[in-house]
Parts: structure tokens; sequence; C-alpha cells
């Protein structure tokens, strides 16, 4: 993560705050993609797709190999991910844990 040498007249942590606030101040898939695209440059974006796509196949218990043969994406990320999905803050499983009751929600709506 990069460090200012120069103390900021923000600190990180109230800006980091702001950012969350923001994120969850957008209304819908939409305005969250816009705003992503807006903040990262395409590589960035491309590393937290990558990140994203190997969730579900962790918590599926696959392993790294196929993981990477069935997405491209590198071993060394999927470790990465693995790493934070048993030693991070939560994130993921939270995110992993919504969005999959999100899409069970979709599609039972779907069949009514």
């Amino acid at each position: 993560m990069k460090r200012r040498s120069l103390d900021p007249e923000t600190s990180s942590e109230s800006v980091e705050l702001s950012l969350c606030e923001a994120l969850l101040s957008l209304k819908n898939v939409e305005e969250m993609s816009a705003f992503l695209h807006d903040l990262c440059t395409p590589a960035e974006l491309e590393v937290m797709v990558d990140r994203w796509r190997v969730v579900p196949f962790l918590l599926d218990g696959v392993s790294y190999r196929e993981i990477h043969e069935r997405t491209a994406v590198s071993i060394t990320t999927i470790g990465r991910v693995a790493r934070y999905l048993n030693q991070g803050s939560g994130g993921y499983l939270a995110a992993a844990a919504r969005a999959s009751r999100r899409r069970a929600a979709a599609a039972k709506k779907a069949k009514a």
C-alpha cells in the first residue's frame, strides 16, 4: 500500500471511511459500475475482477490449479485471495454471502 511521506490535511482513515460511505450510497449495479470505472484504472479494475472471480471457487474447495485452469487467474492471486478469505477482515465472506442471497432471491422471483 502506498504511504505518503507528508502528513495530509485529512487522515487516510477518514478518507477511507468517506470512500466506504460513497460506495454504500450507490443505489444499484449500474451506479456502482460507473463509479468503479471512474475511480479505477482498467488494470486496477481487472485485478479486482480477477480476485472476485476466484472467491466462489475457493469457497467451493476447488484446487488452486483447477481455479487457474478455469479462470486464467494466477496462482499467486488465488493464494492471496485464499489467505484473505481465511485470515482477513471478513469482507470477502460478507460480500459473497450477500451476493449468494441476492442471486437466490432473484432466481426465486424469476420462477414466480
